[in-house]
């Protein structure tokens, strides 16, 4: 299995900036694939942004050019750079990892979520 641990949320005024930063462990050599994900209230949740092992990102149309995903591999580590942030950023942001289990010849993909870390952006 993957743990997750996000920190970094906070409170912050349009226009500035936060990093989260999201802790990997168990057994990390199955993840496939890492992101970043939010919650507003009221909605459902959406990806945010994720990236490959390869270090391919993805980012949803609202925060491109705001946000950077990027991975140390050698903390174990994800990160959510946000810059410019708005109002609309304002969602409780998750951490997920995909990971494979192998039973004999039997393959799945799970999902890994972290506890989910509060970002307030005030206009």
């Amino acid at each position: 299995q993957v743990q997750l641990v996000e920190s970094g949320g906070g409170l912050v005024q349009a226009g500035g900036s936060l990093r989260l930063s999201c802790a990997a462990s168990g057994s990390i050599f199955s993840i496939n694939r890492m992101g970043w994900y939010r919650q507003a209230p009221g909605k459902q949740r959406e990806l945010v942004a994720n990236i490959t092992l390869g270090g391919i990102a993805n980012y949803v149309d609202s925060v491109k050019g705001r946000f950077t995903i990027s991975r140390d591999g050698a903390k174990n580590t994800l990160y959510l750079q946000m810059n410019s942030l708005k109002p609309e950023d304002t969602a409780v942001y998750y951490c997920n990892a995909k990971y494979t289990v192998r039973v004999f010849t039997d393959i799945t993909i799970l999902d890994a979520w972290g506890q989910g870390t509060l970002v307030t952006v005030s206009s």
